[in-house]
């Protein structure tokens, strides 16, 4: 049975039906062929997965993000980034960068940085005179930075799945999301002497610092929501609304550039945005159920023990796991589904949570890119004009950026746990 529900799985995917259906389906067909199992098991074991206090993050950091966006918020951002970085040859990719790992600093979501930050800079960028496969190249894959730098919705889920620590985990990401940025900045530097991309005028000191002064707001945003949960003075979920409301309130009464007729809309597109992830969630949870039917777990352990007998072996094996299985799926059902089945090998080999946790998230994150499920990739090519093909070629070299800091951070985690060891 378990052969043939593999080999269905295959096959749906392969025919183009969505994932989280896929998962639904596959889910569904298990139950019926599980002696003994009440029909209402698979809708509990769904409702269930959403019975989390938790996963109400999800959401909320999402509406932080369409907040941010349709309130302009964003605007500001890459006003702030162009007048730092502007200056450097590639000045416009550069501010891309920067941008999204400030974005990052908010939502907690790559996709909303996409589709946001993408819809201003890859026009801009093709009127400045860059080509449309750096345009969208630079876009997909500084996005990606969403889910590595604090606060970030997988590593909230991963926390949960875990019980590891949501603010050692946020802190953990800090450092890799910043040497990412930088290692993408300086690929684009090379480019740029290469290609003799344009650059910005240097702004005067005066207008740097109303840009900056203008943007403080925003920037305290991570601040709040990171200083909150690590010094104990709210939960993840709570960090969430607090950022929601936040970015309301300063969109709406210090910026004044969010309208109360704007709200259904963005409601509405939250509502799209968390359905499509938490339905995708809570069929992964029936679906682990199933794998836990069958022993899945067990059997990877013995695996584990039997044949890989030294920890960087056992993360080597578990970042090309991922790193397949991110091409298409989505990191919170990927999660859902084989965090239960690595983490008791993982413990056994002495690792923290925390370190297992961004091993994962990272991997996952450059799935984000990846064909045929990578969303960013998909949003980038799409308000781009460019295809997925053409795109994925385009967004390769920023991938190895992120492929070389994950390698650094697998096999060196004093690095990516200097800020929390610091702040302990």
């Amino acid at each position: 049975m378990g052969f043939l529900l593999i080999a269905l799985f295959i096959i749906l995917m392969l025919i183009g039906v969505p994932i989280a259906f896929v998962i639904g389906i596959v889910a569904l067909l298990g139950a019926f062929g599980m002696p003994y199992t009440p029909e209402a098991t698979l809708p509990m074991k769904m409702v269930n997965g959403l019975d989390s206090f938790v996963l109400l993050s999800v959401p909320l950091f999402i509406l932080a993000a369409n907040l941010m966006n349709t309130g302009k918020i964003s605007e500001k951002l890459i006003e702030l980034a162009l007048a730092i970085v502007g200056p450097i040859r590639g000045g416009l990719a550069h501010a891309n960068i920067l941008v999204s790992m400030m974005f990052a600093g908010v939502s907690g979501a790559s996709q909303a940085d996409a589709a946001g930050i993408g819809k201003i800079l890859i026009p801009s960028m093709k009127k400045q005179g860059y080509d449309k496969e750096t345009s969208v190249g630079v876009t997909a894959a500084s996005s990606t930075i969403g889910v590595i730098i604090p606060p970030s919705i997988p590593m909230i889920i991963f926390a949960g799945l875990t019980n590891a620590s949501i603010g050692t985990l946020f802190l953990g990401g800090i450092v890799p999301g910043i040497l990412i940025g930088i290692g993408m900045m300086i690929l684009v530097y090379i480019m740029a002497l290469r290609r003799d991309f344009p650059k910005v005028n240097r702004p005067e000191w005066k207008q740097l610092i109303r840009l900056f002064l203008d943007s403080v707001p925003a920037l305290l945003t991570p601040i709040i929501i990171i200083g909150g949960i690590v010094f104990g003075l709210f939960t993840a979920t709570e960090a969430a609304a607090v950022a929601s409301l936040y970015t309301f309130l300063i969109s709406m009464f210090i910026y004044k550039t969010l309208k109360l007729k704007d709200l259904p809309k963005i409601l509405l597109d939250t509502l799209a945005l968390s359905s499509l992830s938490l339905f995708a969630l809570a069929a992964a949870s029936a679906l682990g159920e199933l794998l836990s039917y069958y022993k899945l777990g067990s059997i990877a352990q013995e695996f584990f023990t039997n044949h890989v007998g030294t920890e960087w072996l056992f993360i080597l094996i578990v970042i090309v796991f991922f790193l397949f299985i991110g091409t298409f799926m989505d990191a919170i059902p990927a999660m859902i589904l084989f965090v239960p089945i690595i983490l008791p090998t993982a413990l056994e080999f002495g690792m923290d949570p925390v370190h297992l946790g961004l091993i994962v998230v990272m991997t996952l994150a450059i799935g984000l890119a990846t064909p045929p499920y990578g969303l960013v990739l998909l949003l980038s090519a799409k308000i781009g004009d460019l295809s997925v093909e053409r795109s994925f070629v385009a967004v390769l070299p920023y991938l190895f950026i992120i492929i070389l800091v994950l390698l650094f951070i697998a096999f060196l985690p004093e690095v990516a746990f200097f800020i929390p060891t610091m702040l302990n």
